[in-house]
């Protein structure tokens, strides 16, 4: 059989596409998943079906890619990379932060050559993909696939309260609705949850859309590359099972997430010509952007001792409050975030409070290189955090700010001192610099990798309507299409990506 649309990878934007494209009766669609597919809410894994399990992103965890990555430019320190093997991607295994890219950030992205991605034309899109159980209006949505909700103030933790009221205290605004255009300071998190049951597009786009008999989802395909007919491409090969095998198609979309589209461009001779031919693999156009341009937001954990008695329960909602604001000497807006993490951190000791500080602009790039022919190794993932010296002073800056609200007389409930870093690494600037680079993290939000861009930006791989520039029938739909980083967690917008992009591809307003 031949199908209309192959789409491949169910995740964030893939499920989206898979949803929306079907809609048209007329329209096969095939979406394949390299993960398993759960269609049955009673059989559902804990660790990806309610929001207090902590252990979907864990390395190793079975729903996880469990991937490494460099943070430092010489590739000497590696870092966890989660990524989603389940239908969902990683809107099954994250945080469900569910706050959307800033207005600046879509006009950056048409200031780069993408004018339909400006803020009037993506927020409609946001609208659409939204159910706001909390806030109504122009800017929000009531009838979309994903829910939110935010933590009611008098369901705060101890540690949340406190945190909210010092961030009051120190001259922060108060951000009851952190999605709203203007918005910025400290307030509750806009999270994709109903009644403790996270809404991943598997839940929100997919299952209501089994039925459709011109939509076949398939679990457990590996794809390991596309077939091109000259420049053409008409279909995959995939495996599963122990068989490979081809699948023909009218249109190929690639929506395996910023790091597996890519790979899978390169392995299917799309990308960078030497280290192609290096590795024997045929060039079918050369496209040096492919891999290039990696961001993600580099992150850093302030570490507390509890006062005695005080609990870290496993239980509890992980994320209920959270402040942005513009790091010291900065120029972009609610360049940093902020989080107290009520619970015991995923993979520690439930012993320590640990304060996430983000920073969500960052300026420097990384690369995405293929570390060999064969589709089951992973490709090199050197992030090279903090090489832009803009980058490294905002975070060392931000660490202080962050460290100063914890001091704060409101905390003597909680916390009992803070264990790292310490006072002598706060009062130098290179000592504090150390620790930041010793203790890096990198968040589930990578993207850039297949950037969108005019033909005169020698950076983009695909066009601002996602066809991959040089070969025909292909497209890249998810968050590696970004222009730039969200000044934001990614899972919103890669949503919206996959929103737009249908819109774009069936000719809807």
């Amino acid at each position: 059989m031949r199908y209309d649309v192959i789409i491949v990878g169910a995740g964030s934007a893939g499920c989206v596409l898979a949803a929306r494209l079907s809609e048209d009766p007329s329209r096969s669609v095939l979406l394949l998943e390299a993960g398993p597919d759960y269609p049955d809410m009673d059989l559902m894994p804990d660790e990806i079906k309610h929001d207090l399990n902590q252990r979907a992103s864990e390395s190793g965890a079975p729903h996880n890619w469990s991937f490494e990555g460099t943070t430092d430019p010489n590739g000497n320190r590696n870092a966890a990379v989660a990524r989603g093997k389940v239908f969902g991607g990683t809107s099954a295994i994250n945080h469900q932060i569910f706050l959307r890219g800033l207005p600046r950030d879509f006009e950056h992205w048409a200031e780069l050559g993408n004018d339909e991605w400006s803020y009037t034309k993506v927020l409609p899109y946001f609208r659409k993909l939204e159910t706001d159980r909390d806030y109504s209006g122009d800017f929000h949505g009531a009838t979309g696939p994903i829910t939110l909700m935010r933590h009611k103030r008098e369901n705060w933790l101890p540690l949340q309260r406190a945190f909210h009221s010092a961030c009051l205290a120190a001259g922060y605004r108060d951000d009851p609705d952190m999605n709203d255009p203007d918005g910025e300071g400290v307030g509750a998190i806009p999270l994709n949850l109903v009644d403790g049951v996270r809404v991943s597009t598997a839940i929100g786009y997919i299952n209501p859309s089994r039925n459709r008999l011109n939509l076949t989802i398939k679990p457990n395909v590996n794809v390991r590359r596309v077939v091109f007919e000259g420049k053409k491409a008409v279909g995959v090969e995939a495996e599963s099972g122990g068989e490979v095998f081809n699948l023909s198609g009218e249109m190929i979309i690639l929506s395996a997430g910023a790091i597996a589209s890519p790979q899978l461009l390169m392995l299917s001779g799309v990308g960078p010509r030497e280290p192609l031919e290096r590795l024997g693999i045929p060039v079918v156009h050369e496209s040096p952007a492919v891999g290039q341009n990696m961001k993600n937001h580099p992150a850093v954990s302030l570490r507390f001792k509890p006062v005695a008695g005080y609990s870290l329960e496993p239980g509890s909602p992980r994320n209920q409050v959270g402040l942005r604001f513009t790091a010291k000497g900065s120029t972009f807006k609610n360049d940093i975030q902020v989080q107290p993490l009520t619970s015991g951190p995923m993979g520690h000791e439930a012993d320590e409070i640990r304060v996430g500080c983000r920073l969500e602009f960052p300026l420097g790039t990384g690369e995405l290189t293929l570390a060999a022919a064969d589709p089951s190794v992973q490709p090199r993932l050197d992030y090279r955090f903090l090489v832009d010296r803009s980058d490294k002073e905002r975070l060392r800056e931000a660490v202080r700010e962050c460290a100063q609200i914890f001091e704060d007389p409101g905390f003597e409930a909680v916390i009992d001192s803070r264990i790292s870093p310490t006072t002598e690494q706060m009062e130098s600037d290179e000592l504090l610099e150390v620790w930041i680079a010793s203790t890096l993290s990198i968040a589930g939000h990578t993207c850039g990798t297949c950037r969108m861009g005019p033909e005169s930006d020698k950076n983009s791989v695909v066009d601002q309507w996602c066809r991959v520039r040089g070969v025909e029938g292909l497209r890249v739909i998810d968050a590696s299409v970004m222009p730039d980083i969200t000044t934001a967690n990614t899972n919103a917008t890669t949503i919206m990506i996959g929103e737009r992009a249908s819109a774009m591809i069936t000719g809807q307003p």
